[in-house]
């Protein structure tokens, strides 16, 4: 007898989780908001069910600034996860897109409650999803409302586009040079700013390159914009880089205008820069760009495009090049030189002939040192080539320089990259340290077999 009168109460007894959800977080500070209105609701709701063995649980599940176009919600998640449990007999809600605006997330959820025993009750929408004609019910209505939440989206995107062709801000973090105005959607000149903004255009007009200016703007402490959010946390302040800078010197909107899908329309808030100065910086930067493309920007065959990194910051150093009359000097720059200024690096940059000739020494020299032939030997073996003759690789090796001199200077470039893995240049000692692909020194052993038959 003890043990029937345990497992009665939870045959007869439905335990009912009330969940509640708002969009956005305006006004659930205030004492009663939307939240508490929907669980009221439930609550009498349940009330009026208590001759049924209904009882809500005091559990609060409420997602207060949540969209209902996502499942990713804290207070659902816990709702479903009790579901699974079997702590919930009934999820309760005051509508049903409080729960889901979306179909395919609210075919998964009922998933859960049907595999669970458990059942779904809208308070303003009486529906039993016990039975199809309910379910039916329930996937009708569920398209209109994700239908209604795409039309809102929609016409959200419109509103701004509208707002943006007539100039007005619509929203964004601010940049250098402006505030947004209290009352929101619209920019204010913040004068302090607006002058190092005139100021950072003038230097870059008159260095005539990004490098120069970055370093300037690092001695002098100026970074990008800084501002408060709504909620008090300090944003932005971060120091200014190539990419940064640049994109400071191309925006239009300090002409006193925005731009928008592709066009530029005259905004209403005070121009910073006047239009002159703007298309001189513009033209200048188009000048200084040395072209676009990944074939363009390997054009002059940088063996080791990718591959090799800067040990004294642990970050890659890309190709680049200059030219005295027709004379062209190419260069590895360490990335965060190329970023920052050359004072953030001890290595710099390296003259990109010497370290892709000492790599090609050093595969040259593997096949004539036993030292470094055993390295790669136990690297090989390590990596599950072991099956490879020590003789093979190290007659594969010796006639690299054969092969070498066949290759066209795109075929080069795929065979390092083959046999490379990363190439680490350390300019306080000048010293570079080659680590290699085992499979690629494998396929170099097998080019080296076809070649004696």
């Amino acid at each position: 007898m003890a043990a029937s009168n345990k497992v009665r109460p939870m045959i007869a007894g439905v335990r009912c989780a009330i969940y509640t959800r708002k969009s956005t977080d305006e006004g659930l500070d205030s004492s009663f908001n939307t939240l508490d209105a929907q669980r009221e609701s439930a609550e009498a709701y349940i009330v009026s069910q208590r001759h049924e063995g209904w009882i809500a649980l005091p559990q609060k599940y409420d997602d207060g600034g949540f969209t209902g176009a996502s499942m990713e919600r804290p207070a659902l998640k816990r709702l479903l996860d009790d579901v699974r449990a079997g702590l919930v007999n009934c999820v309760v809600v005051y509508k049903v897109d409080r729960l889901t605006r979306s179909l395919l997330d609210f075919a998964k959820i009922m998933e859960v409650l049907d595999k669970h025993g458990a059942t779904f009750v809208s308070v303003t929408q009486q529906f039993n999803t016990t039975a199809s004609l309910g379910r039916l019910t329930l996937n009708i209505l569920l398209s209109f409302a994700q239908f209604e939440r795409e039309m809102i989206a929609e016409r959200t995107r419109d509103k701004m586009s509208a707002a943006r062709r007539k100039g007005k801000w619509v929203g964004g973090n601010p940049v250098l040079g402006y505030d947004v105005h209290p009352d929101g959607g619209a920019l204010v000149v913040n004068a302090e700013e607006a002058a190092r903004v005139r100021a950072i255009y003038g230097m870059y007009l008159e260095r005539g390159s990004l490098l120069p200016v970055v370093e300037e703007l690092g001695r002098r402490g100026w970074t990008l914009k800084r501002w408060t959010t709504r909620d008090g946390k300090t944003v932005g302040g971060k120091p200014f880089t190539r990419p940064r800078l640049h994109l400071l010197l191309t925006n239009v909107i300090y002409t006193g205008q925005v731009h928008h899908r592709g066009e530029v329309f005259p905004g209403e808030h005070e121009a910073i820069v006047d239009r002159e100065t703007w298309y001189k910086v513009h033209e200048q930067l188009k000048s200084n760009a040395p072209g676009s493309g990944r074939n363009l920007r390997n054009k002059h065959g940088a063996l080791l495009k990718g591959t090799v990194r800067c040990a004294t910051c642990n970050v890659g150093m890309v190709h680049t090049y200059t030219q005295k009359g027709t004379r062209l000097y190419r260069y590895y720059v360490c990335v965060k030189a190329h970023q920052r200024g050359w004072t953030q690096c001890a290595t710099r940059s390296v003259s990109a002939p010497e370290i892709e000739q000492a790599v090609v020494d050093h595969i040259r020299g593997i096949g004539r040192n036993p030292m470094m032939l055993t390295a790669v030997m136990r690297h090989l073996e390590e990596s599950g080539f072991g099956d490879l003759p020590r003789e093979d690789v190290a007659k594969a090796l010796q006639e690299f320089d054969g092969l070498w001199s066949a290759l066209t200077p795109r075929e080069q470039e795929q065979l390092i990259k083959a046999l490379v893995e990363t190439v680490s240049y350390d300019g306080r000692t000048s010293t570079v340290t080659v680590a290699f692909r085992s499979a690629g020194v494998k396929q170099l052993c097998l080019m080296g077999d076809v070649g004696r038959v």
